[in-house]
């Protein structure tokens, strides 16, 4: 009861925070964007950084855009699969979209430079969820993100990085979600899911509060993605309804519990307590519903509980880390 009241806590606050605009959501408007093409996504160009990271500028005709993607590949040849990591709810603005949260902020580069597989990091995608948006949003613009992902990117991260066809998909936060949806909505494509600090239940109000807060949180219109309450692209894009999906997946998911841990000592600990801390309780509450719903079904996963931990990047670092064994088994590496 007590895990549970202080999660139940953490999503209070944390939907406080985000703000109060989700509270007064205006009907969908369409946005002043150029139209979007048709056809195949194409390559714009690509732009060595190093030996073994490049930046893809991507054509996209469902974004209506050229879109940066940045791919971790190692050095020598040979085919081999590709790990997809999606970011948080900010996803590249911190560096002013020049490169993914992910490479910004934690080892990744580091960590996957003596491993056989390519890492493609989307830059962009605040607040989108990676989804496919009803509606163009005045703020946020087109957001296709899963056809992108799903349908124009991995023929050219195929044809261009030496890709096998063998994919999985990691995200933090927003982009637990984000990512789980991807599995769950296209289970041919993906053979397994890594989800830290997400929330990968829409099934109840408080979850689909939170996910409108997050969008509202960026100046979006959260009726702009999914709808009203009512319209069904909302259960569509629920992977808790649609965990059947997973089944036969390798899959990892963590959380903390909000509780300051090593990462925060000698930090601020009071912003820690005010936003991290609840962000991650509301996210350890909504994991153990998940774990049930899994349960229930009878599909195989591995659950990480951590006993401190707020939701920061430090600690995705590590989750990574820790779920590097089940991603390698779903890559076959």
């Amino acid at each position: 009861m007590r895990r549970e009241a202080l999660a139940a806590v953490g999503l209070a606050v944390s939907l406080t925070l985000l703000g109060p605009a989700f509270t007064a959501v205006a009907d969908p408007a369409p946005a002043p964007v150029a139209p979007q093409g048709s056809g195949v996504a194409t390559v714009d160009k690509i732009v060595p950084l190093t030996d073994t990271r490049s930046a893809v500028f991507i054509n996209s005709p469902a974004m209506g855009r050229v879109v940066q993607v940045q791919v971790l590949h190692p050095a020598g040849g040979g085919s081999r699969p590709s790990l997809y990591l999606l970011d948080g709810v900010s996803a590249g603005a911190e560096s002013d979209f020049r490169e993914s949260t992910w490479t910004q902020k934690t080892d990744v580069v580091q960590f996957f430079a003596d491993k056989k597989v390519n890492v493609v990091l989307p830059v962009g995608g605040t607040a989108s969820y990676y989804t496919d948006w009803l509606h163009p949003d005045p703020t946020l613009g087109i957001n296709k993100w899963e056809t992108f992902l799903a349908d124009e990117l991995p023929p050219i991260i195929d044809r261009n990085f030496s890709g096998n066809g063998v994919n999985a998909v990691a995200g933090v936060s927003m982009g637990a979600m984000g990512a789980a949806n991807l599995v769950t909505r296209h289970p041919q494509l993906y053979r397994g899911l890594a989800a830290y600090s997400g929330c990968l239940d829409n099934s109840n109000p408080s979850s689909r509060d939170s996910v409108r807060g997050t969008v509202a949180f960026k100046g979006g219109n959260p009726a702009n993605m999914w709808g009203p309450d009512t319209d069904p692209a909302w259960t569509a894009h629920d992977p808790s309804v649609n965990a059947e999906a997973l089944r036969g997946k390798q899959i990892y998911i963590s959380t903390g519990n909000g509780l300051p841990g090593p990462y925060e000592i000698g930090g601020d600990i009071a912003s820690t307590i005010a936003v991290g801390g609840p962000l991650e309780a509301a996210a350890n509450l909504c994991t153990q519903t998940f774990q049930q719903r899994l349960t229930q079904l009878a599909i195989p996963a591995t659950f990480t509980y951590r006993n401190f931990g707020t939701h920061s990047w430090p600690y995705w670092q590590d989750e990574l880390r820790t779920s590097w064994p089940v991603l390698k088994n779903a890559l076959g590496v």
